[in-house]
Order: C-alpha cells, then structure tokens, then sequence
C-alpha cells in the first residue's frame, strides 16, 4: 500500500468511499488524505488509480470495483458515466436526498459556526425524473459532418451526443431528436469555439409543464439562417405543443449561452406556466426554477413558516421576473423587488399585470445600491441572490436595518452558509429553520430556504 510521502500520479490505493462531496464525487480516505473519485457511491469498495496528487487530496479514477455499496443502482440513462449533466444517476434517489441534507448541514457547521443548526428533513422532488422545463444543449458537428447535442463530458469541452435525456420533461425528447435531422437537411453549419467560426451555437427547449406549451430557441452568432423562417413554420406545424420559435444572437467569444438580442421568427416569444394559482409568461432566456413542482413546494413551506397576516411590508431582492414576489404580493400588503437585469423587471411588470396584481413595484438596480436608498424599514427582506451569494455590502445594510425577518434562498450551501454566519454572528439575527428541497434530482445541486428572525 502507498503511504502520503510517496503517492504520486498514476499509483493504485484501496479505498472505500464514506461520503459525497457537494461537485457530486464520491469521497473516500487513505493515510490521512482525501481522495475524490467520480461515479462511486458511500460504501462502495474500490482500487482507485490516482489522476492528480496534491500534499492533501488525490483525484482518482475506478480500477476495480471490490465491493458496491447498497445504495447504488444502475443508471436510467446509457451516457450516464459520461455525460456531465447528472452526477448522481447510480445513486438510489433516498440516499441523494440523504446526501444533500448532509451537505447543507456540514456547511452550516464547518463554515457558518453553527453548533446545532435547524436543518428540517429535506423535501425530495416529486419526480426524480423527467422534471427539467428547460434545457440548453451545445450543438457541433461530428467526424462525418451531422449535427451533435448534448452535455459535455464532466472537466472537458468534450460533447456527448444525446437523442433524449431522462431528466427533462419527457415531452422534449423527441424534439432533440428530431431538430437534430432537420438541422442536417437546412445545411446550416455548427460553431466551433476553437475557429469561433459557424452558425448555430446551441439548441434551448423551454415547456410550460403545467400548460404543455413548448418554445424552441435557437442560438446563433448571426441574424440570419437560411431559410428560418420556413423551417420554423413547419415545426410549430408538425410538433405538438410547439406554440413559438426564436432566434437568439449571441457573437460574442464567450462560453454564456445567451446573447443580447432575441428575435421571434414564428408564434409567441414565450410559453405560459402556471406557477402558484398564478399565470407566468416565460420567454426563451426567463430565468425561472427548472423544477416547477419542487419550486412550488419550497412557495408552500416559506408562507407557512411565515405565517403572514397581510399587513407586511416585504422588498424581494434578487426578485428576477417576479416567480416569489407575485404569490407573496397576494398574501401581504406591498412589495417590492429588486432586480439587476432590466429586462427581467420588464417581465415582471408584464407578469403583474398579467395577474392584475397591483400591490407590487420594481426597481432595476444592484441590491447593494438601492437597499439603502429606501426610506421605510420593511418587515420582511427575502434573499435570493446568484450561487455567489449577497455582496457584504446588502449584508452590512440588513445589519444596519434590522428588519424584523429574513428569508434566504440558496442554491449553494457554502455560500448560505457563509453569509448566515455574517448575520448572526453578533447576535443581531437568530436561525430559526433551514429547509432543503431537492430543486435538482440525479445532480450533486440542492436548494434550501433559511429563516431569520431580529433578536430584539
């Protein structure tokens, strides 16, 4: 057996794996030094060869499997081992659940400082498949000249090539499929990244799960496909479901799905959700939660945790295109959200009015600029910034403010975690709850909603 002074690139250790980290690798210990390895699961039994040595962690890769774990179980989808879009498909979906909650909690302990913290049993998503509203897929051409969609390959640019995909809405599938054929018949080239040459960047499916409403988009580094609109017309004629089609210009040198400009060749630039008794209208690039039913749950527990009597004064920071602050609008009596992207606050108000909800305003701005411009003090301030989590200076401002409750919306729990430590390290706030919700099934991502209440 290698010992810690002489491992080295290339060496093979016997491990077994006790633990999943928060990037989805199975996480094991030999001679006092952690050793990350993909695709295992706890309790499996393993001769790993080691891929990248550092003084106090290795990075290994399966030799041989000695003895699997219960928890484990054969991937529903063939691509699973490669393809980066899930990290946890061989994992039982009661042992993910389990996983994630210990996550959140090891993070609110070994980063936020909390001894005990409130961490409530998580809440698992109604499907472990098929949930996704909408994926973006790369496109390339393959060796023989056809078009290729898909994921790439977990630390590469490599793409896997898909014709479904068992986490999204099964009603997209044959789309992947067949759009791929249809790009191959238009003759319309792929970009490459490498020549930053071509056309066609990515394909984006959006559905309104509870509407069935489907929106193709496709991402292109010119105004102009030949023969677009002809194309276009034919699938919103052959695809059921299929209510619009857009193209979405994006030139630039970047690895950002989504350029400035979005353009609507046939139909409706959006697809309509239903999302907490209300209507939303979810154009191409909207950001909205990719799990609807999930989302709605995590909607249900913050406003019976709350408990609100509708006299509230509530500012939703991070407020998007209005998914929270619309439902909290009917419950409370004025909000405001904030919002950096002007084009979102756009669909909010559109959304508001859709809904004629009319106790609502938006401002277009940093948080960090506009919270303290505000004259009133609010009773409630909901959080739910970018995995980045808030800028010291939103937190320095609740601080000053001291409204009465804070709710916090997260997608990373180190990031929570952090910034809960900064809100109540001096006492000012007290954790009262933190509730995980499995947003994200088959993937190392969980989300979580943490309650705060002012101490005085």
């Amino acid at each position: 057996m290698k010992t810690e002074s002489n491992w080295k690139q290339g060496d093979v250790v016997e491990i077994e794996i006790a633990s999943l980290s928060d990037t989805g690798d199975g996480v094991g210990r030999v001679d006092n030094r952690v050793v990350f390895v993909p695709n295992t699961v706890p309790g499996d039994r393993l001769r790993v060869r080691l891929l990248y040595v550092k003084p106090q962690f290795a990075k290994g890769a399966i030799e041989e499997l000695l003895k699997p774990s219960p928890h484990g179980i054969r991937p529903a989808c063939i691509v699973a081992d490669k393809c980066g879009g899930c990290q946890w498909q061989h994992v039982r979906y009661d042992y993910q659940q389990q996983a994630k909650q210990t996550l959140v909690t090891e993070a609110l302990t070994r980063i936020g400082k909390f001894a005990d913290p409130p961490v409530s049993a998580i809440i698992g998503s109604p499907q472990s498949f098929g949930y996704r509203n909408k994926v973006s897929y790369p496109l390339e051409l393959s060796d023989i000249g056809i078009f290729k969609a898909g994921y790439y390959q977990k630390g590469t640019h490599k793409l896997i090539n898909l014709n479904q995909c068992p986490v999204q809405d099964e009603r997209l599938n044959p789309l992947l499929a067949h759009l791929k054929e249809e790009f191959d018949l238009a003759e319309w080239s792929a970009y490459d990244e490498q020549t930053h040459k071509g056309l066609l960047r990515h394909l984006c499916l959006r559905i309104g799960q509870r509407t069935g409403e489907i929106l193709i988009t496709l991402v292109a580094t010119k105004r102009r496909l030949p023969s677009l609109a002809t194309h276009s017309q034919n699938w919103l004629n052959q695809y059921p479901g299929v209510v619009g089609v857009c193209l979405n210009v994006n030139p630039d040198k970047t690895n950002r799905i989504f350029g400035k400009q979005t353009l609507s060749i046939v139909g409706k630039p959006y697809v309509r959700e239903q999302f907490a008794g209300l209507t939303f209208h979810l154009g191409a690039d909207t950001f909205f939660q990719v799990n609807t039913e999930a989302a709605e749950m995590l909607l249900e527990v913050m406003m019976e945790h709350l408990d609100l009597q509708g006299t509230e004064r509530v500012i939703d920071a991070y407020c998007g295109m209005g998914t929270l602050t619309l439902p909290l609008a009917r419950q409370v009596q004025q909000v405001m959200g904030i919002e950096v992207q002007a084009e979102a606050i756009k669909q909010a108000r559109e959304n508001a009015q859709l809904n004629d909800i009319e106790n609502v305003t938006f401002q277009v701005g940093k948080v960090e600029d506009i919270l303290p411009q505000l004259d009133d003090k609010p009773d409630i301030v909901l959080l739910d910034p970018p995995r980045q989590g808030c800028k010291p200076e939103v937190l320095q401002e609740l601080l000053k403010r001291r409204p009465n409750r804070l709710v916090y919306v997260s997608c990373k729990p180190a990031t929570l975690a952090r910034d809960l430590q900064i809100l109540c390290e001096d006492g000012t706030y007290r954790l009262t709850r933190v509730q995980p919700v499995d947003f994200f099934p088959q993937t190392a991502h969980v989300e979580a909603v943490a309650f705060l209440i002012n101490n005085e």
